[in-house]
């Protein structure tokens, strides 16, 4: 008996024994920039004696639940100097970093600081993060530094060529992505036509682009997440930096409310291009412009507790002869409240405004057109640090709509034109959201996550009823799809529930480790898509409206696998990725031949569901450190669309075949490079090359009433030309800036160097003389020199 309970004091001796040794405390904070307290995203937060760590959330927190012990943790990230410091961590420890800049000192910069390490353990995929200083250093058109452009240079990131608005991602349309700018919806990225983009390079901290393997908290979009942060602004001191232009120039401000606690920023942009084109006299009443917007406040209640209220306000303007004048843009706001619960629970409440205005006065036939899309937004993501091998991300959020396609309104009373309002929809969009991240062994990590949304279409509205539910139309005689005849109306009145979807989107990811610089990752995300972008060309404009999923319109349903390997080389010194992709989507809208699409008020008579599918393999090749860095990427790549018959005696689309998507670009190269000469001079160069467009020529023609018509062959069966062009540019930084305030320099570019005459479009017209159809190209741009100043002080 006595030796049974000595026996079990002995167990119970270990028990407690082994539990202290195994006692883990938490260590946690928030890592900002030494000379302007921003905070940092993505710090890496390393204790190289576990082989473990994390990064830090959108708002610069990080938090790491370890065994009690003394370690030595590191702290690195992209462009600055690493710290090593060494902690005693017998408690929970709240510890805060402030990181001093690389480019204080060039050469030790070049030497140890790793500026594209990829994470090999994270499951983390198909995902770029590019640095506003990298951004800064690319070339591009007219000198105007572009957040969009950038992208475009990455593995699976393409767009319709030159002055084209928006991007596509791995075959994916324009609209199937979701654009955030603080969080807030961005419907329109694009200035003058897309020509340049919307988000001021001066007010952006981060940008980031999910591909696939996209996280359980973004939803609403098919193809990829382009998610941009904001600057918080300077808390220390005051500041003021800017560029000056051939087109554009732009002015931020930045400084304390509370030194060290509350901070604003305030940035503008706006182009000038117009103004000399009133010194010509043909040209005198034309004109094409645009401006921006950006504010910040940001303020620390206390350790726990902080508060953001940011905005965008952005509109372009472009007018001919007084007569006819277009006005469009975005507006944004954003009141975001961080609350630390503890150590291991963090939480941003978010409630988030969203617009985009979109106005045509035609004053030689007297009217006014506006249109455009607003939502409301709020949101509450929780992150929960449960151990340094398991997180948890969970939230929930919803979305209302307003959808104005339409408003028409006389410019005077002698118009003769009679106001009128298309039909306005209403939509609400809730959805919750659960994400956790979880180390199985050192050589496996996964993370997997289920989110939940649900839409409904919304009254007041007037619904047309179609005989069969068949809105198009099949002509069995004529083999060609018409518009169908409404046999009613149905009404529904405010807040009354029309049509309602919900979809169950699975997250999945995993890495497997093979060694310390060497992993194989694979993922597979569902998205659904709910708002459809009601357009007809290779890249948005404009013009195009977003319309809700309905009775006819169905939501689009996104399902996507990636396949990768990745390798760091040379420790972090070089890195290699190479991705293949598999993405099928359902209810991809297509559009019956002759399709009306502007001011149609029953735009479900033109449009039918259909598939679309994509596949391809990217690789990307990246040198990291020393002067002279950069990546090579390519793409390999297929996208393509189908609408087959509804019934057997339906022939479909393009006779029910797979054709080309407007998006499909077989072939996709990019370099970029930058080298460091010295303190004074560096350099850039870009060089892109992809397949041509497809687009559909004419294949015959003949005669009707001594006029000659093309006849058609099938849809995108032919290509345009292929794109390619090579940008270079050199900065200059006086040697004077390192002893005074005032800071500046001299950006010089050549855009498309050797002048290649890229076709943005290649019509058909009757030539006068032979009465044959011939074709004739369009380019946009040759060479274009550019200069720029820079400034800070």
């Amino acid at each position: 008996m006595i030796t049974k309970k000595i026996g079990l004091l002995f167990i119970l001796l270990i028990t407690t024994l082994t539990s202290f040794s195994q006692e883990k405390f938490t260590i946690s904070g928030t890592i900002t920039d030494f000379k302007s307290n921003e905070t940092l995203i993505g710090v890496n937060v390393y204790i190289p004696a576990l082989k473990i760590g994390t990064t830090t959330n959108e708002y610069g927190f990080y938090s790491l639940t370890i065994p009690g012990d003394e370690y030595e943790i590191e702290i690195s990230y992209v462009g600055f100097q690493t710290i090593q410091k060494t902690v005693n961590l017998n408690q929970n420890t709240k510890s805060n970093f402030a990181l001093n800049e690389g480019g204080e000192e060039l050469q030790e910069v070049v030497i140890t600081d790793n500026k594209g390490k990829i994470n090999i353990k994270s499951p983390e995929m198909s995902a770029n993060k590019l640095s506003i200083a990298t951004i800064k250093k690319m070339p591009v058109v007219m000198g105007e530094v572009d957040v969009l452009k950038s992208i475009l240079l990455l593995p699976g990131v393409t767009n319709a060529g030159e002055g084209a608005s928006g991007f596509n991602v791995r075959g994916g349309g324009a609209d199937q992505n979701l654009i955030l700018l603080d969080e807030a919806t961005i419907f329109n990225s694009s200035h003058v036509f897309g020509f340049f983009s919307v988000f001021n390079p001066d007010a952006i901290k981060d940008l980031k682009l999910y591909k696939g393997g996209i996280p359980a908290r973004y939803g609403g979009r098919a193809s990829s997440v382009l998610d941009i942060y904001q600057k918080d602004g300077n808390s220390k001191e005051f500041h003021v930096n800017g560029g000056i232009g051939l087109i554009s120039s732009r002015i931020l401000a930045e400084g304390p409310l509370v030194k060290d606690k509350g901070s604003f920023l305030i940035g503008g942009r706006a182009s000038y291009a117009h103004l000399f084109l009133k010194l010509s006299e043909e040209n005198k009443d034309n004109a094409a412009y645009f401006y921006d917007l950006n504010t910040k406040l940001s303020y620390k209640l206390n350790d726990n507790n902080s508060l953001y209220l940011s905005g965008y306000f952005g509109r372009d303007v472009f007018s001919l002869n007084k007569s006819f004048t277009n006005t469009y843009g975005n507006s944004t706001l954003n009141l975001r409240w961080n609350h630390l619960f503890s150590d291991k629970l963090f939480s941003n409440l978010s409630l988030i405004y969203s617009d985009y205005y979109y106005g045509l006065d035609l004053d030689f036939v007297g009217f006014k057109w506006d249109s455009g899309i607003k939502n409301y937004n709020i949101k509450y993501d929780f992150k929960n640090y449960i151990s340094d091998k398991f997180k948890l991300n969970y939230g929930l959020n919803g979305i209302y709509y307003e959808f104005n396609p339409g408003t028409i309104k006389p410019t005077d009373d002698k118009s003769g034109i009679n106001p009128d309002q298309l039909d306005k929809k209403y939509a609400f969009e809730p959805a919750v959201y659960i994400d956790a991240e979880n180390q199985l062994s050192k050589k496996i990590t996964v993370s997997y996550g289920l989110r939940y949304s649900l839409f409904y279409r919304l009254g007041s509205s007037t619904i047309n009823l179609y005989e069969n539910n068949n809105p198009v139309v099949f002509n069995s005689e004529l083999q060609i799809y018409e518009k169908g005849t409404p046999i009613g109306t149905e009404y529904y009145s405010k807040n009354k529930s029309i049509k309602n979807y919900n979809n169950l989107e699975p997250r999945f990811s995993i890495s497997y480790q093979l060694n310390d610089d060497q992993a194989i990752k694979a993922s597979y995300n569902r998205m659904a898509q709910y708002l459809q972008l009601i357009s007809n060309t290779s890249s948005p404009t404009p013009l195009d409206v977003w319309m809700p999923s309905d009775n006819y319109i169905k939501p689009q349903i996104a399902d996507q696998v990636a396949l990768g390997y990745f390798r760091n080389i040379n420790n972090g010194a070089y890195s290699i990725e190479v991705e293949s992709y598999y993405k099928e989507i359902q209810n991809r809208l297509d559009y019956i031949d002759g399709a009306d699409l502007i001011a149609n008020n029953a735009i479900e008579q033109v449009i039918l569901n259909g598939q679309m599918r994509s596949y391809g393999l990217e690789i990307m090749f990246k040198k990291n450190e020393g002067k002279f860095n950069g990546w090579i990427s390519y793409t390999l790549s297929k996208s393509e669309q189908k609408t087959p018959g509804r019934t057997p005696e339906e022939i479909g689309i393009n006779n029910g075949q797979w054709y080309n998507s407007a998006y499909d670009k077989t072939h996709n190269l990019a370099v970029t490079s930058a080298y460091t000469l010295n303190e004074k001079w560096s350099f850039g160069a870009n060089f892109a090359l992809q397949s041509g467009q497809p687009v559909t020529y004419p294949n015959a023609q003949y005669e009707y009433l001594g006029i000659t018509v093309p006849s058609y062959g099938l849809r995108n069966e032919h290509r345009l030309p292929a794109y390619h062009h090579l940008d270079v540019s050199a900065t200059l930084t006086p040697s004077k800036n390192k002893n005074r305030n005032w800071k500046g320099e001299w950006v010089f570019s050549i855009y498309n160097l050797y002048n290649r005459k890229n076709a943005a479009s290649i019509n058909f017209r009757q030539n006068v003389d032979t009465g044959y159809n011939e074709a004739v190209k369009t380019s946009i741009f040759g060479v274009v020199p550019a200069v720029s100043y820079n400034f800070k002080f």
